[in-house]
């Protein structure tokens, strides 16, 4: 302020600032801190904050729809945490688009969302329900499935506490998940056996032979139907792991580096993680997780020793040794049967069970003219 000679105001002086920079970057921040950063979706504070908001008689009925994806860790563990992060933000698009755009939609966990829906009455929101279920039966991520299992509660009363509300909405997902999700995991099993020969054809003609040595090896050694059933299958999906490692290690023409080495032995976890997730496959996961341990114990991953490895990884362990050797491969020319049955002898004992190993040897002899392999 500036004042005349009888010291009276005369001029103000002041200073503009444009704060619209800073008010668009508070405004930026305060979204992040409300945001999913991988759906865009509203997180756990802003869900947490809103419930509470929402809360009250004007908005009777409120519902609680809570979802859950059905199959994400199987996805990430099979086609890696990239595709994952596509099925979850492919949920939350499929969400979106049922609900909404004007609708609360959370995403709370790692494969958890919720829509509070006020002024909603279980009818109501059964038909979203029924309507999100629809939009997601014609979405694909890649060529899986996309799966959700939800499960919703109303609350109709003011006195009705709204965490025991949220509660039952939780439960009943929980229980829907019991059964959809083994049909979900079992589809996704399909695909990834269905993604990896596909993508090498070499590798799908592997697993059919050794499928059939098995079933020779298990007939001769005359078990039940039950057992020789079980090992067709298993000797199918024996490396089904190898889905998560890179094609340029499996098709490498040269010799493998230390650490490629190391990624390619862990498809034996990975396939055994892979099936573990299916309940109807959950010994067959076992025999998986064995089939590169050794007779001597210096095998991989758990180092088992002689009679500890299960019976089916001993006889998936040779009947894949003998069809690797007999077979063209990108790093080197296929063996003779002769010298592959040969070279069975040879490590019979130390890599192999040496009954087995003699057993298969004079089997394969006996019917090589009539085995088409």
């Amino acid at each position: 302020m500036i004042l005349d000679e009888d010291g009276k105001a005369d001029k103000v002086v002041g200073t503009l600032q444009d704060i619209t920079d800073n008010k668009l970057k508070e405004e930026k921040i305060m979204n992040l801190s409300f945001r999913d950063q991988l759906t865009g979706l509203y997180n756990r504070r802003f869900y947490e904050e809103e419930l509470i908001r929402v809360d009250t008689r004007q908005n009777l009925p409120l519902t609680i729809l809570m979802g859950d994806v059905n199959g994400l860790k199987l996805v990430n563990d099979s086609f890696g945490h990239s595709m994952g992060d596509e099925l979850l933000k492919k949920v939350a698009e499929v969400i979106t688009k049922a609900c909404g755009a004007h609708k609360v939609i959370s995403r709370i966990g790692g494969d958890e969302f919720i829509v509070l829906l006020p002024k909603t009455d279980a009818f109501e929101a059964e038909q979203l329900t029924k309507r999100i279920k629809e939009y997601s039966l014609i979405e694909k991520v890649g060529s899986l499935d996309v799966s959700i299992s939800f499960g919703f509660e109303t609350k109709m009363n003011e006195a009705d506490d709204i965490n025991d509300v949220c509660k039952r909405a939780e439960d009943r997902m929980y229980h829907r998940k019991l059964f959809e999700s083994p049909l979900m995991r079992g589809k996704t099993v399909d695909t990834i056996i269905r993604t990896l020969y596909e993508k090498n054809e070499i590798e799908e003609q592997h697993s059919h032979r050794v499928s059939k040595l098995c079933e020779i090896m298990g007939k001769g050694l005359g078990l039940s139907e039950y057992k020789i059933k079980e090992l067709k299958t298993v000797g199918l999906l024996h490396d089904i792991g190898k889905i998560a490692i890179e094609d340029t290690i499996l098709n490498k023409p040269g010799k493998l580096t230390d650490d490629e080495w190391l990624e390619i032995k862990r498809h034996s976890e990975i396939g055994y993680r892979i099936l573990s997730t299916v309940n109807e496959m959950s010994e067959m996961a076992e025999y998986v997780l064995a089939h590169q341990e050794r007779w001597d114990g210096t095998g991989y991953p758990k180092g088992l020793k002689g009679n500890a490895i299960p019976l089916e990884s001993r006889i998936i362990s040779i009947a894949d040794a003998y069809d690797a050797m007999t077979s063209q491969r990108s790093y080197r020319s296929k063996m003779p049967s002769e010298a592959a049955l040969a070279e069975l002898q040879k490590n019979a004992g130390s890599q192999f069970d040496p009954e087995l190993a003699s057993f298969f040897i004079e089997n394969l002899l006996e019917n090589e003219k009539t085995i088409n392999l």
